[in-house]
């Protein structure tokens, strides 16, 4: 009998519980693997979510707008778990790029658990922090598009058990690289014996690493300085590239005679790398050098001209390079106006930057999220870079309110460094207008499905429903519409987004609706999101404009994403199995197979 057989006969066995049953499958489901082990330790706002549904609720007063035609920029206060967990419902297989400088886990007060700070002394150090980043990397990789890509600053306290973590979730086929960022340019003398100048930065895509692609970085003076053009080649400056190649290829070890008359081989167990055919070929073309006397080992010519975009990122970033963190500390300042840096681990803008730029361009609006946000250094370098390159780039930030972190740092920041301040010697600094920010916090709504939760959920549904079609301009009221029965949202172009929230008099407001979408050019595309068991009783409602609309009953689709989300964390059956609860069978709460 296989495991699958096995599966089914217990999931038909009497005079057991669900959870019972689902004890069994995992026991069965338990294989001896290669990889971490470690004791998985609950956290309180897991329990939270058992009982409770995350949805993000727009504090207003705090939107910085500065143009509709400018990407909208989302900053979540809240707990990353609890937010991570909403955007499973609005951002699913949308996020092209992660950057998350997550706690390290030094003993020092850096880490907190369940509201308590994790110290050197504690015998479930490394549980508690391999179970607090298993749940919101397991989350992270759902948001991630197929081609989405994730970097992870990190450094020796916990390098190698997230290496070994992201592995597992991410498998190693998909480990892009290690890059090691020098972050300090001066020793710590109070070390007696190494003082560490580095910090790692883990690189994982999503899938298929075979057709992940990095943008190309600009050659620095120094590399474009090796190209010098000692024979006048009309065609410019260029630097010799040896033409012997290993392992050996047989038909390609040859004598080539210099043009003055010495005849050369390769290195042993080397052979040239062209052929005796195309060697003539590039002499002829004038692309191969012999020396200024015609007798050196011949070397072809590489053309500045013809590597023009430049040269693949190295692993060894250096503070020259990407900035170090006293670097970030004054950019922090300078914005702030504090005597000090209000933490240790901010990050330097052109840290971001080279990623930003490695991973995205400005053909597309890429995506890009930060959920141990910070200062909000991943923000200023995504509008930083649009500004530079005229990028479409949207960023989203979650971070808590720790000591007010979110509201007196990550967004105090960032609405200066749109809105324009004056830096910390008196200087004015213009604002990245471009762009607009949108503050939220994550609010919760009863997850029993009993009819009112039902309709709740679907009242509040309003903002992430924005969030997910990006259609933030609220056209209700102007449009004669009671905005405590349906929401009407346009991006000011050609997308409409229409919400009917609960059914008393929905007939009457279906009627006005459809009326409204009669209206519409025949271009612009509709929306409709009700509240509707299915999508054909939603469509009974609209039949008029059948063919103006893309219907979606709710509130199913944010109960389906939440479900998912639960499986990935494997919550307490005990607390979401009941019946008036989100209904997750037992098998789906296991590890497959």
């Amino acid at each position: 009998m296989n495991k699958q057989e096995l599966i089914q006969k217990l999931k038909k066995l009497e005079g057991l519980t669900a959870e019972e049953k689902a004890d069994l499958i995992n026991l069965v489901n338990k294989n001896k693997k290669y990889g971490l082990v470690w004791e998985d330790k609950p956290e309180a706002v897991e329990e939270e979510l058992c009982q409770s549904l995350p949805v993000l609720k727009e504090v207003k007063d705090k939107a910085i707008i500065s143009d509709v035609n400018v990407p909208n920029h989302i900053l979540i206060e809240g707990d990353n778990l609890h937010a991570l967990t909403a955007l499973t419902f609005t951002h699913e297989s949308k996020i092209d790029v992660i950057y998350i400088d997550p706690p390290y886990n030094t003993g020092n007060k850096d880490f907190r658990y369940n509201d308590s700070f994790v110290d050197r002394e504690d015998s479930y150090r490394h549980s508690k922090w391999l179970s607090f980043m298993s749940k919101r990397l397991e989350i992270a990789k759902q948001l991630l598009s197929e081609r989405g890509v994730i970097f992870i600053s990190i450094d020796d306290y916990e390098q190698a058990t997230l290496k070994l973590l992201c592995d597992q979730i991410f498998t190693e086929m998909n480990f892009v690289g290690n890059v090691i960022w020098q972050r300090a340019y001066a020793p710590i003398n109070l070390k007696k014996t190494i003082s560490q100048n580095h910090d790692f930065i883990l690189v994982y895509c999503k899938q298929n690493i075979s057709s992940l692609v990095f943008n190309k970085l600009p050659r620095k003076e120094k590399q474009v300085a090796m190209y010098k053009n000692y024979d006048n080649d009309p065609r410019g400056d260029w630097k010799s590239d040896n033409l012997s190649v290993g392992p050996a290829v047989e038909k390609n070890i040859y004598p080539i005679t210099t043009p003055s008359g010495r005849v050369v081989y390769p290195p042993k167990g080397y052979s040239w790398r062209l052929s005796k055919e195309r060697l003539q070929e590039f002499i002829s073309d004038n692309r191969i050098w012999f020396g200024k006397d015609g007798s050196n080992v011949p070397s072809m010519k590489r053309f500045i001209s013809e590597v023009k975009e430049g040269v693949v990122a190295m692993s060894l970033w250096t503070y020259e390079e990407v900035g170090h963190t006293q670097e970030a500390k004054k950019e922090l300042k300078e914005i702030l106006h504090e005597e000090d840096a209000p933490f240790e681990t901010v990050k330097p803008i052109k840290l971001i930057d080279r990623i930003l730029r490695l991973s995205t361009d400005s053909k597309k609006p890429y995506v890009i999220l930060d959920f141990f946000a910070g200062s909000g250094t991943t923000l200023h370098a995504t509008m930083q870079l649009n500004a530079q390159d005229e990028g479409t780039r949207q960023c989203i930030l979650i971070t808590n309110n720790e000591s007010n972190i979110c509201e007196e740092v990550t967004y105090e920041r960032n609405r200066r460094v749109i809105q324009g301040y004056t830096n910390a010697k008196g200087i004015d600094v213009e604002g990245l207008r471009k762009n607009n920010l949108r503050y939220y916090k994550t609010d919760f709504v009863p997850s029993p499905k009993f009819e009112v939760n039902k309709r709740m959920l679907t009242q509040v549904s309003a903002e992430l429903l924005q969030i997910k079609e990006n259609c933030y301009h609220d056209v209700t009221r102007a449009n004669g519409f009671n905005p405590q029965q349906c929401g009407i949202f346009t991006d000011n172009g050609c997308r409409v987004m229409i919400v009917v929230y609960h059914s008393r008099n929905q007939l009457e407001v279906c009627e006005q609706l459809v009326a409204y979408i009669k209206q519409l050019e025949p271009t612009d595309s509709v929306k409709l999101y009700g509240f509707s068991p299915e999508k054909e009783t939603l469509m009974e409602d609209f039949a008029e404009v059948a063919d103006r609309i893309d219907p979606v009953p709710l509130p199913e689709p944010i109960y389906n994403a939440f479900k998912n989300a639960f499986r990935t964390l494997k919550l307490d059956r005990k607390s979401i199995n009941h019946s008036d609860k989100i209904e997750i069978e037992p098998e789906l709460l296991t590890p497959e197979d």
